[in-house]
C-alpha cells in the first residue's frame, strides 16, 4: 500500500446542522449521518464533518482552538461554465465569496469560497488535468 494517499479529511464545524445543510444544498449526500458526525463518500476517500470542540478532544487536545483557512480543498471541473455553476450554487447555499472564478497564471480558471465554518474551497478548470465521468483525475499531475 502506498504511503502517498489520503483516506479521510475531517472538517471541524461550529454548527454541525448548519454545515450539513450547506453541503446538502451543494448536492452532497451523506453516507453516514450520526448525531455527532457526518461522512460523505468521495470516490475512494471520505469527507467528515465533526464538531470543532469534539475534533480537538478526539485529537488529544481538549480545549485547543482549531483554525481554518491554512489549507485549501479543491474540486476540478471539465470546463469554465461548470466552475461558474458550482461556484454560484455554493454562494446561494451560504458560502462566503473569497475570489470569483477567473483566468489564472497557470493557464486554468479558478475561484475560492469559504464554507460556513471558514474552510476554503477552490473550484477550478485545469485543462492540463483530464477528468473521468465522475470528476476524478485520469492522469496524476
Amino acid at each position: 500500500m502506498t504511503p502517498q494517499r489520503v483516506t479521510l479529511i475531517t472538517l471541524g464545524t461550529d454548527d454541525l446542522a448548519r454545515s450539513r445543510a450547506f453541503y446538502a444544498a451543494l448536492g452532497w449526500e451523506p453516507a453516514i449521518e450520526e448525531e455527532a458526525v457526518t461522512f460523505y463518500r468521495m470516490g475512494g476517500m471520505a469527507l467528515g464533518l465533526f464538531g470543532r470542540a469534539a475534533l480537538a478532544e478526539d485529537q488529544g487536545r481538549p480545549g485547543a482552538t482549531l483554525g481554518t483557512g491554512a489549507m485549501t480543498l479543491a474540486q476540478n471541473f471539465p470546463d469554465r461554465a461548470s466552475v461558474d455553476a458550482a461556484f454560484d450554487r455554493a454562494l446561494a447555499a451560504g458560502a462566503t465569496l473569497l475570489k470569483r472564478p477567473e483566468p489564472v497564471f497557470w493557464g486554468g480558471y479558478s475561484g475560492y469560497y469559504a464554507d460556513p465554518d471558514g474552510h476554503v474551497w477552490e473550484l477550478a478548470h485545469n485543462p492540463f488535468w483530464p477528468l473521468d465521468e465522475n470528476g476524478a483525475l485520469t492522469e496524476a499531475p
